[in-house]
Parts: structure tokens; sequence; C-alpha cells
């Protein structure tokens, strides 16, 4: 019988330029980046938040020491600007298998941020949390995040019909990678490609 995942207790990550800090109440004044977040087009459809209160979607996402979520701000660290966000959870925590996600603001896209946040926060849970196997979904139309994906070293491995309804209203197709605690690191780890 596999043993249950001792669970998430988030800790700041430095990546030396970006840092990912577990959300909380001491990170209530990123609400406003919060909202951002929620209001931007490509967000709103490929990664809807459906909460609408921002202060409650940042404390929602803070785990509380039950173990469940790391939800992780992810900070531009010389200006402590609101980049985005990285998040972990269990469907299935007594067998260790993880999922992640995340969102950025427009202005983050394209520098690489996704890949060394959503690479850092899942090398933590394999480290620290008990992680067996972390899952990676997007709609098959989200080709940034096949490409995110892929750098992390999540291999695809299949496609997910009608999986998932998007911002749009529709079911969309998903791409389910994944990654187990002991694959390599990705060649070009950390690397904007």
């Amino acid at each position: 019988m596999t043993p249950t995942a001792p669970g998430f207790a988030p800790v700041p990550l430095d990546l030396g330029d970006v840092l990912l800090l577990p959300w909380g109440a001491g990170l209530l004044r990123y609400a406003p980046g919060v909202a951002r977040i929620t209001a931007d087009e490509e967000v709103a459809l490929w990664n809807p938040i459906r909460e609408t209160d921002p202060e409650a979607w940042i404390l929602g996402h803070a785990d509380g020491g039950s173990g469940d979520v790391a939800g992780f701000a992810v900070l531009d660290a010389a200006t402590a600007a609101l980049l985005g966000t990285v998040g972990l959870y269990w469907p299935n925590r007594a067998d260790g298998q993880a999922a992640i996600g995340y969102r950025l603001l427009p202005e983050a896209r394209g520098r690489g941020v996704a890949t060394r946040g959503t690479a850092a926060a899942a090398r933590w849970a394999f480290a620290t949390a008990g992680a067996r196997r972390i899952e990676l979904c997007h709609a098959v139309g989200n080709t940034a995040s096949c490409r995110v994906a892929d750098r992390c070293g999540f291999p695809l491995e299949g496609t997910l019909r009608a999986s998932h309804r998007y911002g749009d209203g529709r079911h969309h197709d998903e791409h389910l990678h994944a990654r187990l605690a002991g694959d390599p690191e990705p060649v070009a780890f950390g690397a904007a490609r």
C-alpha cells in the first residue's frame, strides 16, 4: 500500500530575479494584480478564475495548514511586482498524484517566468511534499501552455476529449502532460527557449 503524501507546506522559492511566495493574508496587497489577472482576456479564455473577489481568491489559495494546496504569488524580485501565480493541489493525495497550473499577467509573458516558476514549484513538490506524479492539463488550443509543459519536462501523455469547459463556455479537448518524481530534469532547464 502506498503511503499518503505528507502534503504541501509552501515555503518561499527564490529563483534569483523571480520569487515565489506562498499566498496568504500577508499578500492581500496583491489583490489589484489578481484582479488584473482575472480580467485578462487570455486568462479568461484558457484558465478562467471563477472567484470574483480577489482577496477571497488569495485567501482561498493559502493552504491554512491542511497540506491540500500550495499557491504561490510569482513576484519580480527587484520590484516586488506581481507577475502571476503558480499553484499545486492534490487530485489524489493518498497516491501522491498532484496537479499544477499557472497564470501570468500579459507583461510577464514571453520571459520564461511560467516555465521557471512551474519547474521550481514542481521540483519543490517532488522534494518536500511527497508528490509522485504531477499532471499539467491545458486546452489543445493553448499552445503557449504546451510549450511551458515541454520546457518543464512534462511529456505529453495524451488528449482528453471534450474534457473541460473553458471561458468561452465550450468544452475543449485538453492535452494531458505529466512528470514523475524520478524523471530527469529537462536538458535546457531554466532557459527560456
